[in-house]
């Protein structure tokens, strides 16, 4: 079913700031669709009030034909943890755990650890790492860290993956590949992505295009 905002405005900080206007829009299930813009246009707003990791202050989003403000929170955040994927600009590994001891950290919470191991082997060989799985952060390039953390992001195999700048930090190689791994995974198994990228190259890998400027589509 996917996810629509209707009519969605955010407004932030004292005194109080607007950064998103009057915002409608429709995301159907394995769609892809990139959230362009220049910085501060309201894009990365949009995507933390579409994974409803953050709420508006004006307008509905619905889930899957839910409005989120009116889903019970645990029921959310179960949703939220098994059926969505994040990747960020940073990616926020556990400095403490090997690469593959991070990408298996959403199944904790599920005791899924023991059954998804393999697959976390597996997903690490898709990004290049096969032969770092028991490395620690530190003991990774900054490429790689990124990598550990998209496999991070595939391994409830989502329903949804949302990327916030996924490659911004990271050199044309290793952006490339991370980019062919979320292509893959709208292709090959339906997951719906929603990316924010400044990137015209990258935004062009999208089925959709939603360009964002001083908080309003246009």
């Amino acid at each position: 079913m996917g996810i629509i905002a209707k009519n969605i405005g955010k407004i932030i900080g004292e005194p109080p700031t607007r950064i998103l206007t009057d915002i409608n829009l429709e995301i159907k299930s394995g769609e892809f669709v990139a959230l362009t813009g220049r910085s501060g246009s309201g894009k990365s707003s949009l995507l933390y009030l579409l994974s409803s990791i953050d709420v508006p202050s004006e307008g509905t989003i619905e889930l899957e034909g839910h409005n989120i403000k009116k889903i019970k929170k645990k029921v959310l955040y179960r949703f939220r943890n098994e059926k969505m994927g994040f990747i960020f600009q940073f990616h926020y590994l556990i400095a403490e755990l090997t690469a593959l001891e991070n990408v298996l950290l959403p199944t904790r919470k599920f005791g899924y650890e023991k059954q998804k191991k393999s697959y976390a082997a597996d997903l690490l060989k898709q990004v290049g790492l096969e032969n770092k799985e028991y490395r620690l952060p530190r003991q990774l390039s900054g490429g790689e860290q990124q990598r550990v953390a998209v496999a991070r992001s595939l391994i409830m195999e989502p329903q949804y993956i949302f990327a916030d700048e996924p490659t911004g930090s990271l050199d044309s190689i290793n952006g490339d590949m991370v980019m062919n791994i979320i292509r893959d995974a709208n292709e090959k198994l339906g997951t719906t992505v929603v990316l924010v990228t400044h990137d015209p190259d990258f935004a062009q890998e999208a089925k959709r295009q939603v360009h964002l400027a001083d908080g309003k589509i246009v």
